[in-house]
């Protein structure tokens, strides 16, 4: 048998016990034993461990709280099962090629576990979108259906960007219509931001920004938050010191902290990129369903500012529909090189949004939706707030739950058949100060707020029980 948990810890007298000081010997505290170790390293990827029975023996525990610790380490990756030859650590994330996963795939990476409840996704609720059926109808009539037949036609249909510019945040010069909000910030980063260039970004921030940044070459800078928005001196700081040449915001309902820009902190943050050449790139990917106003530094520096407003969480993410509009020296490089590939997102998906933005059906699905998704963030934070764990109020889906340790916390949640997103991708530096969960509450359903409140309160307060024991 290869290297055992035996092997590599030891008790005060020698024995060579699996944790000899382990106190919390339930399921959740033995995987956060163990997750620990492989943390720590003093477990390596491919490390064998031993059988669930000789486990359960040292521990003085039943098999079955042993393989539920298994099972929750292996629904967080930790461990793999290889059925006769054994359980191992897990190797460390790859892609296939040797190269490293991505922030964004080790966010949400494939599990074999079935969870009771999953608060990882940060999707919207599928039963709070609006009904597609009106809107495809409507492909059928007005000659709508001909436009598949066009190849040299508007690439943004007439009737879509002026229902779009009629509530802009400023006069766009130059309009696009793109594959959804990730699609738009990557054309914009690929015909603005060269190898080696400082990117200023929120710090949480978006998992994928940082992928995008990385496979350009190009230098995040983390700027701290507070409940108004970015800091004002850290973007300063970004800007004067780092020189920063670009800057990526989420306006409002913040992913994953659910904060939203306030006046006064926009005035802010406006004055200090007023004197700069930053490219700004704002991405209000909860447009519809964020109850907070929108708040754009386009209203005060257009001509650098490129806002992203996308239909995903509102109206359907498999539409894949998001509009950029900006100053057209900003945006024209990015239509010119898309002609060169797919030319144009599809105008009959133009048309079912356009049906949908005019449907009064679809306008109430979408209000409905947004009073839904505040009611259950607020009865999730309220519950929580009585087990005497404060989280800071937000907008949209998602809360940014604080953990004592947030693999622990993973790992007790797993335990208990529920799934949440790690915050570490969301860090920018590779140790942030504290530790979080970000918790989707589109998720929740009203029977399970009590069983839900306490098992995140338990996770809040998880952290190995264990101390590393030396052979004398």
């Amino acid at each position: 048998m290869s290297e055992r948990i035996g092997e590599v810890m030891a008790s005060t007298n020698g024995s060579g016990r699996f944790i000899a000081d382990l106190a919390d010997r339930t399921p959740a505290g033995i995987a956060a034993a163990v997750s620990r170790l492989i943390r720590s390293g003093t477990l390596t990827p491919g490390s064998r461990l031993p059988t669930v029975r000789e486990v359960a023996r040292e521990l003085k525990v039943s098999p079955a709280t042993v393989n539920q610790a298994w099972r929750a380490l292996a629904a967080a990756g930790a461990i793999v099962a290889r059925g006769r030859a054994g359980t191992f650590v897990g190797a460390a994330a790859t892609n296939g090629s040797g190269t490293a996963v991505g922030r964004y795939q080790r966010l949400h990476p494939p599990s074999l576990s079935a969870f009771r409840v999953d608060l990882s996704r940060g999707t919207p609720d599928p039963e709070l979108l609006p009904d597609l059926g009106a809107a495809l109808r409507d492909l059928t009539k007005d000659g709508a259906s001909d436009l598949a037949a066009d190849y040299l036609g508007e690439a943004v249909l007439p009737e879509l960007a002026a229902k779009v510019r009629a509530d802009w945040p400023f006069r766009a010069e130059r309009l696009a219509v793109l594959d959804g909000a990730l699609d738009a910030v990557d054309r914009l980063l690929s015909a603005h931001v060269r190898l080696g260039d400082a990117v200023a970004v929120e710090d949480p921030c978006f998992p994928p920004f940082l992928d995008l940044l990385a496979g350009l070459g190009a230098r995040p800078v983390p700027v701290r938050m507070d409940e108004s928005g970015l800091l004002p001196e850290e973007l300063a700081r970004a800007v004067a010191v780092h020189g920063a040449t670009a800057l990526i915001l989420q306006p409002r309902a913040q992913n994953p902290t659910g904060v939203s820009l306030t006046a006064a902190r926009l005035r802010e943050l406006a004055d200090i990129l007023r004197d700069t050449g930053t490219l700004i790139i704002e991405d209000d990917h909860s447009a519809g369903i964020a109850a907070a106003a929108l708040r754009s530094l386009g209203s005060r520096l257009p001509r650098r500012t490129v806002h992203i407003r996308s239909y995903s969480k509102s109206h359907g993410a498999d539409l894949r529909l998001a509009v950029a509009g900006g100053p057209a020296d900003l945006l024209d490089p990015v239509i010119e090189r898309r002609m060169l590939g797919a030319g144009w997102t599809s105008r009959l998906l133009q048309r079912v949004l356009l049906s949908m933005l005019d449907d009064p059906a679809a306008i109430r699905a979408v209000t409905t939706a947004r009073a839904e998704y505040r009611r259950r963030s607020t009865e999730l934070r309220r519950a929580l707030a009585r087990r005497g764990v404060a989280v800071a109020r937000g907008d949209g889906i998602n809360l940014w739950l604080p953990v004592a340790d947030e693999n622990a916390a993973m790992i007790s949640l797993a335990a208990a058949g529920i799934k949440a997103a790690p915050g570490g991708p969301f860090s920018v530096g590779d140790h942030p100060p504290t530790d979080h969960l970000r918790i989707t509450v589109s998720a929740l359903a009203d029977g399970d707020l009590d069983w839900l409140a306490t098992e995140l309160t338990a996770a809040t307060a998880a952290a190995p029980t264990y101390r590393r024991v030396r052979r004398a």
